[in-house]
């Protein structure tokens, strides 16, 4: 074989550091997104916030992204167009002026929350959560005991799940002692009666009927109906979970006003005790964009408390000088082109957003108007052709991105559904048909409530054509149980 060299033209996409910078930003949430500036704020020293003043005074000169209406959603915006055509470099020179190193993330007005931005996150400043088993020993540090009840009590504590519920038996506890500390069941037992007095009310049960009679003897003797209900947990208990009314009323042998008012005692009490201690973080949501109606028409706006107004350090782009080859100037150089990068892809972020959230607001106006019941059917490819983007595009749009509106706030991916055909010839979204559903199982007789088959045949009524385990299918999407289990237990 003979070694030769030969060259050849071709054209080949490859993507640049800035464009892979720009998809980044535009596919994380905000609290990832703050995240994220404020580690590019620690490693660019060019980079910096601006102050409230320093905001306003920019604005005025700076090209900022401005909220539009449904009337104007199509809007041209080249600077888009980074994040699906060409070298970004080349677009960037063409559309952004070097000269103002400002990004604001809202068209006028500054709000207190962007202005005092720190980029720390709410839970960062918080203590851990307490959870149920810290909250259990607590309680036992400052009850006095002996050192071996104490003993006994914490090997109780760990043996209690989330829930609040004993997951061992006595039997199995005992096994956990060693053979020369001579435990004995009765010991164990007292201990567990005193662990069942901790709160939350009801912990430590061995198992739901238990934990429900703990929380029964909490309520004074003359408490009305308590009688009936604590015999129907300690015997009965199965047949409320089955909804059998018939054999209840049968077993009890009591008045339907004395087994009503039982009944109800009896779902005042929590089935999970151990619910009431929180052992999550909470997780919190902000939205990226508010609709609103204004003058008879919605808008869309960017939320200007979202993110902070960055800028160039003006300071350390003043010790840049023109020709200098040393290694600190060609470092603040390098880091005075990544921080007009930066900021440039933000700003397309926020532009990109603003575009596809406007096609979805023109798309979805009777949504805006009317609720659920007025979604139409739209998917990605919708957005991506009138927008002239990619699909993939659109799907990191609108990823943990969120929209605050009057209806309340919604993930961006919630207004695309698949459709389902009509009689008449035309379509009906998903959602359209889960909220249709959720309103016939509202306004239900509770006493009789209609079953699968007969939701089928109702939305067959209004020209929807669903069979039945779809129906099936979206009501468990809603966390709705079936009908038999919908069926009130009073009378």
């Amino acid at each position: 074989m003979r070694q030769s060299l030969e060259l050849k033209l071709g054209q080949k996409l490859a993507m640049t550091p800035q464009l892979q910078q720009a998809i980044k930003l535009l596919q994380l949430s905000v609290i990832d997104l703050r995240t994220e500036i404020q580690s590019a704020l620690e490693n660019n020293p060019l980079l910096d916030t601006l102050e409230a003043d320093e905001g306003n005074e920019e604005s005025a000169e700076t090209p900022t992204t401005e909220s539009s209406d449904t009337e104007t959603p199509n809007e041209s915006q080249d600077t888009n167009e980074v994040f699906e055509q060409g070298p970004a470099s080349e677009e960037l020179k063409d559309d952004y002026n070097w000269e103002e190193d400002v990004y604001i993330p809202v068209s006028s007005g500054t709000g207190s929350g962007s202005d005092n931005w720190t980029g720390n996150e709410i839970d960062t400043r918080n203590s851990a959560p307490t959870t149920l088993h810290d909250h259990l020993s607590w309680q036992l540090q400052m009850t006095p005991l002996s050192e071996r009840d104490r003993v006994i009590a914490s090997t109780l504590i760990e043996a209690v799940n989330d829930d609040g519920y004993l997951t061992q038996s006595i039997d199995e506890i005992l096994q956990d002692f060693e053979p020369d500390q001579n435990v004995e069941e009765d010991e164990v037992i007292a201990v567990l009666h005193m662990v069942q007095s901790f709160d939350p009310v009801g912990v430590a049960g061995r198992d739901i009927a238990d934990s429900l009679f703990i929380q029964l003897r909490q309520y004074a003797e003359d408490t009305p109906y308590l009688d009936t209900a604590r015999k129907i947990v300690s015997d009965h208990l199965g047949l409320i979970g089955s909804r059998d009314m018939a054999r209840l009323k049968r077993a009890v042998r009591t008045t339907p006003k004395e087994l009503n008012g039982a009944i109800a005692l009896i779902q005042s009490l929590n089935p999970r005790p151990g619910s009431a201690i929180q052992t999550e973080d909470p997780r919190y949501i902000i939205p990226d964009l508010m609709v609103k109606k204004i003058n008879g028409r919605w808008r869309i706006i960017l939320n200007e408390e979202a993110l902070p107004k960055l800028g160039v350090n003006k300071y350390y782009k003043s010790l840049i000088k023109r020709g200098d080859s040393s290694d600190d100037n060609r470092y603040l150089r390098d880091n005075l082109q990544e921080a007009r990068w930066y900021i440039k892809s933000l700003q397309n972020r926020n532009d990109t957003l603003l575009r596809v959230a406007n096609e979805i607001l023109k798309r979805q106006y009777d949504f805006f108007e009317h609720g659920d019941t007025a979604m139409k059917p739209m998917v990605l490819h919708n957005i991506a052709e009138a927008l002239d983007l990619h699909e993939s595009t659109i799907s990191r749009v609108t990823t943990h991105k969120y929209m605050q509106t009057p209806l309340g706030v919604y993930e961006l991916k919630y207004f695309f559904s698949s459709h389902v055909s009509t009689t008449d010839g035309g379509t009906c979204s998903a959602t359209a048909i889960r909220s249709h559903i959720r309103t016939l199982i509202e306004n239900e007789p509770s006493s009789k409530p209609i079953s699968d088959n007969r939701i089928a045949e109702l939305l067959s009524e209004q020209g929807i054509q669903v069979a039945r385990r779809t129906v099936a299918k979206y009501r468990e999407l809603m966390t709705i149980p079936p009908s038999n289990m919908r069926k009130s237990l009073t009378t």
